[in-house]
């Protein structure tokens, strides 16, 4: 593992196409009726009564084909770990060690910010991802021009006492983002082509956004060992009581959700971890302060690096060897440059 210090990082980063099929409902169009915060449900339509087909498999993510003229990104081999007492200021400093915002959000992008806001738990107790990071996300969205910010997730408790409890809404309060409760209609079936995934209700945000970003929490799971980001991504599925399937084969299934999400970056918030008794914990004594954000456009790597929070190295957590394996990203830490950021 390489670790430096400041370094001006090269600024082509690799931007992915989405397919944008469904269409009724586009990001362009909400993003001019839409102006302001609040809660709302974005009412689109199932890709069958729309008759619309559905993006394939990594169409969640900018296409990065040679055949569509992206280079090789660097912004992949390059991991940021930042600190400071700010939340908000650690995530700036995060991203701009990757070389900043703009680097994978156009002007006019939709983007679709997926934190997770899960539990009926205030920031304290570390079950959801810190509001002020999320609210720094946003605010940087914005700043890089992008056309439409959406901030979602799927709860396990009751959606209205999560995304209040989080402090993710007042956090977002006053700011041009769309932060929504989904519903049913928020979701379209979708073959996943996972061996345990496979047809799946998934948001339909994910598939319409120019640009996914990941911002889980750091903290401890009873099932998966950690939940991390690629854990994080459980929350753009519906499907209910669907969903406990999957915790049967916990590692593989992770792995094959990640596989077909590819976020254009991942940023992991370890200002205050949960660690031990997660997800969903309630206890101080089971939190520790860290004042920590880690990013990089390689998911894998964000995880294997996270595990060190823990006291545990990235073979102790399945679904990072699995999601290595199938190349969505790397756990050898030694092939990453790690830059570091303190303010």
């Amino acid at each position: 593992m390489k670790e430096r210090g400041p370094k001006d990082l090269d600024s082509n980063v690799n931007r992915r196409e989405f397919i944008k099929r469904i269409a009724l409902n586009s990001c362009i169009a909400s993003g001019a009726a839409a102006v302001g915060y609040g809660f709302r449900s974005t009412g689109l339509e199932s890709a069958a009564d729309s008759g619309e087909s559905v993006p394939p498999p990594g169409a969640t993510a900018k296409n990065d084909t040679p055949e569509n003229g992206a280079g090789n990104d660097r912004g992949a081999e390059v991991l940021a770990v930042a600190t400071s007492d700010d939340p908000a200021r650690t995530t700036k400093l995060a991203v701009e060690a990757l070389g900043g915002m703009k680097r994978f959000v156009s002007p006019n992008d939709c983007v679709l910010i997926k934190p997770n806001i899960g539990w009926d738990r205030r920031p304290k107790f570390a079950a959801n991802t810190n509001p002020d990071v999320v609210a720094g996300v946003a605010s940087m969205c914005l700043e890089a021009g992008a056309g439409k910010v959406r901030v979602t997730d799927s709860s396990c408790n009751n959606p209205a006492r999560c995304f209040d409890k989080s402090g993710i809404e007042k956090a977002l309060s006053g700011m041009d983002v769309d932060l929504f409760i989904p519903t049913e209609r928020d979701y379209t079936e979708v073959d996943l082509k996972g061996r345990v995934v496979k047809t799946w209700p998934y948001l339909r945000a994910a598939l319409e956004s120019d640009v996914v970003i990941n911002v889980p929490i750091a903290k401890h799971h009873s099932s998966a060992v950690l939940s991390l980001g690629m854990k994080n991504w459980f929350g753009v599925l519906g499907g209910g009581k669907m969903r406990g399937k999957l915790h049967q084969q916990m590692a593989l299934s992770i792995a094959e959700l990640a596989e077909f999400v590819r976020p254009a970056l991942t940023i992991l918030d370890a200002v205050r971890i949960l660690y031990r008794n997660g997800p969903q914990g309630g206890s101080l004594m089971d939190t520790k302060e860290l004042k920590t954000v880690v990013a990089s456009a390689d998911p894998v790597a964000v995880d294997a690096y996270s595990t060190r929070f823990f006291d545990l190295r990235p073979e102790d957590v399945p679904y990072i060897t699995i999601a290595a394996e199938k190349g969505l990203g790397t756990s050898d830490l030694d092939s990453m440059e790690v830059v570091h950021r303190a303010g």
